[in-house]
């Protein structure tokens, strides 16, 4: 699961939708959905599903866009800096995975 996903990260490297909710839609794909191009009832849960996933992180976190969440363009070697001064990938970042993990088991759990 860690390779697959490892150029998720960071808005797949250019700001744009949250590596950590890349990551927990890859997980309800895996749950919710469809495996045969003829069956519209998964393809029509499964964008439930993702809309209620994402829905839910912009209400807890304000955004799933990364350069918004960071509050700085990491497409550029100047944001990259500044997340790097000031932690944001091992102090925010990590922040971001647990509320996405949050809504994920919520989500699986029927809650």
């Amino acid at each position: 699961a860690l390779k697959i996903g490892g150029c998720f990260g960071s808005g797949m490297r250019k700001g744009e939708v949250c590596g950590a909710c890349t990551g927990a839609l890859m997980v309800l794909g895996l749950a919710y959905a469809k495996c045969d191009k003829d069956d519209e009832e998964s393809k029509i849960r499964s964008d439930i599903v993702c809309d209620k996933f994402l829905d839910e992180f912009k209400k807890e976190n304000g955004t799933y866009i990364c350069n918004d969440l960071l509050g700085c363009d990491i497409s550029t070697e100047e944001g990259i800096q500044y997340a790097l001064d000031n932690q944001l990938f091992t102090e925010f970042c990590p922040k971001m995975v647990e509320s996405a993990t949050l809504i994920t088991e919520k989500i699986l759990n029927n809650e």
